[in-house]
């Protein structure tokens, strides 16, 4: 059986040698850090994790590594998927055999399929696998918003079971979760939309921040769900400054940086995301230090 995909995922980005190649070794112990600071699960070769610039071969070794590494109970969720149909399916099947725990699913970017393309490739991509799928809508990387109606049409198949929604669409996201099959959930895709996501019916994030303080925002979830809605709100708007620093420029160049800064050896993003600048860093500095990092460093 797979392991339980929980509330709070993050997307680990990938550390990777002075070089650029992936540091494997460092992966897997980054993916055990993040799992003790309170991370119920990890989302491996998304964008955060710079998969548009990696080979298939390179995901594989990846999720193998990270899986392999962290056990048999941490959900690990492998980004599978890009524009090209049948890749996705191959590279699918190839990571099931892995013992992943399940898929996220991200919308095409380039191709800006029809509504109806969108729900035939999930379909297809969804029954080459036996594992739990999550949708993942991003429109401002995609330049494609899946309508809520098409997300709801997928969560009727068995094991597609939530999606990652980063529309920034209030109403779509509302929506989804009000229209959708039992069992069927949402996360949120956007850290700064946690609060009001959750707040709405939502089930949790799945996250950037996390990478550095995913102990807090778990606190900020327990008390959603505690019925604790003024102290969420609080401890969201404390959080605030940190999401949206860590989107001053392009994820995943700003928490790339800010966990080297943190003093866990991440090493640099591959071409073509460049290193920020000093004025950035100079920026980003004061917002960090505001705060305290739950990334355990050894």
């Amino acid at each position: 059986m797979p392991a339980e995909i929980g509330r709070l995922l993050t997307a680990m980005i990938t550390p990777m040698t002075e070089d650029g190649e992936i540091n494997y070794q460092q992966a897997g112990n980054l993916a055990k850090a993040l799992i003790a600071s309170g991370n119920d699960g990890l989302v491996i070769g998304g964008t955060t994790g710079e998969s548009p610039s990696m080979s298939d071969e390179e995901k594989l070794k990846l999720f193998g590594e990270v899986k392999d590494a962290v056990g048999t109970d941490v959900a690990i969720i492998a980004g599978t998927t890009d524009n090209n149909h049948l890749a996705s399916k191959e590279l699918t099947q190839e990571a099931e055999k892995l013992g992943v725990d399940g898929f996220l699913f991200t919308v095409p970017a380039y191709n800006k399929p029809q509504q109806e393309g969108l729900y035939l490739h999930f379909k297809a991509l969804a029954e080459v696998t036996s594992l739990p799928c999550m949708l993942y809508n991003v429109p401002s990387r995609t330049s494609l918003n899946m309508e809520d109606g098409t997300t709801l049409k997928l969560a009727e198949i068995d094991n597609i079971v939530g999606v990652k929604e980063a529309s920034s669409d209030p109403v779509q996201i509302a929506r989804i979760i009000d229209g959708a099959p039992d069992g069927f959930r949402v996360w949120s895709g956007n850290d700064d939309e946690t609060f009001s996501v959750m707040c709405v019916g939502g089930y949790g994030i799945v996250s950037v921040a996390g990478n550095i303080i995913g102990d807090q925002i778990k606190g900020m979830m327990g008390m959603i769900l505690e019925g604790e809605v003024e102290r969420a709100a609080a401890e969201h708007r404390r959080l605030l400054p940190i999401f949206k620093a860590l989107f001053w420029v392009t994820n995943p160049v700003p928490i790339k940086y800010a966990v080297n800064r943190s003093g866990f050896f991440a090493g640099p993003t591959r071409l073509p995301m460049a290193p920020p600048d000093e004025d950035f860093k100079a920026k980003f500095d004061k917002v960090m230090d505001t705060y305290e990092v739950g990334l355990p460093v050894e």
